[in-house]
């Protein structure tokens, strides 16, 4: 599947897929970024809505697919 565009995700969407790749829970989100657990879900629901609402595991593999951009490269560019 090419890299769809005509989807965009925020900074801090793009956060939540990076650390949701690390396996990080939202609790773990949470504390990571400084942001409510709750927060931490609706950004994840936000981007599995962006991604045709894959499971939550799925998230990495389908922003993958849908960007192009590997989610567990983050720590390349910290």
């Amino acid at each position: 599947m090419a890299a769809n565009a005509r989807i965009s995700f925020t900074a801090r969407q793009r956060q939540v897929v990076e650390l949701i790749a690390g396996g990080y829970s939202n609790l773990e989100i949470g504390l990571a970024l400084g942001i409510s657990e709750r927060t931490v879900r609706a950004h994840c629901e936000a981007v599995r809505h962006k991604l045709s609402d894959v499971p939550r595991r799925r998230v990495p593999l389908a922003y993958r697919r849908t960007t192009g951009a590997d989610p567990l490269a983050w720590a390349d560019d910290r």
